[in-house]
């Protein structure tokens, strides 16, 4: 599996994750606050789109992972 995935997956879950502890219809819910950090993991997606900065993807390769698809 490729860094690029990886990254798509760990803020796809991260997101669903927040949302469910943020949103009061949730059975989870705990506080509307969890809603920051989804707002945070989505910013920090939009900002890597345009600069290629992403820390997890810096992790990643750290780890030796590969970077894409062969």
């Amino acid at each position: 599996m490729s860094a690029e995935r990886i990254v798509r997956i760990v803020a796809g879950f991260f997101i669903l994750l927040s949302l469910s502890l943020g949103v009061a219809g949730s059975p989870l819910f705990q506080s509307g606050n969890w809603l920051w950090f989804t707002a945070f993991v989505g910013a920090n997606l939009f900002q890597s789109g345009f600069t290629r900065f992403c820390p997890l993807e810096m992790i990643l390769k750290k780890l030796g992972i590969q970077q894409t698809c062969q």
